[in-house]
């Protein structure tokens, strides 16, 4: 019985954590204007910051770019932070949405 909690606790937990920094819809009107980097926080980000910027499970993000350089931003994405897992956007999609983001003041 107790092998059968444990797994059913794992796996759920496995689950939302791949739910969560995932999903997202290309449908949003408030990202759009970002053009590709918007869409890419869309698809990557927006299950855990919301598709508005205005945090979940992460942090709001709405005004990041006055607390944090693109530099800062950019080296989150790429390590991680918190709870927040490294590698979720790499390479180019990485640096549009840190400039995109930097740019939320």
């Amino acid at each position: 019985m107790k092998k059968k909690l444990l797994g059913f606790v794992l796996g759920t937990s496995l689950v939302m954590g791949l739910a969560a920094c995932g999903g997202g819809s290309d449908t949003n009107k408030d990202t759009a204007s970002g053009g590709d980097a918007a869409k890419i926080f869309d698809q990557k980000c927006s299950g855990c910051h919301g598709v508005d910027l205005k945090g979940g499970m992460g942090p709001n993000l709405t005004k990041i770019g006055s607390t944090l350089s693109k530099d800062d931003i950019l080296n989150t994405i790429k390590n991680g932070k918190g709870g927040m897992p490294p590698n979720v956007i790499q390479g180019d999609d990485a640096e549009k949405v840190a400039d995109w983001l930097a740019a939320k003041k």
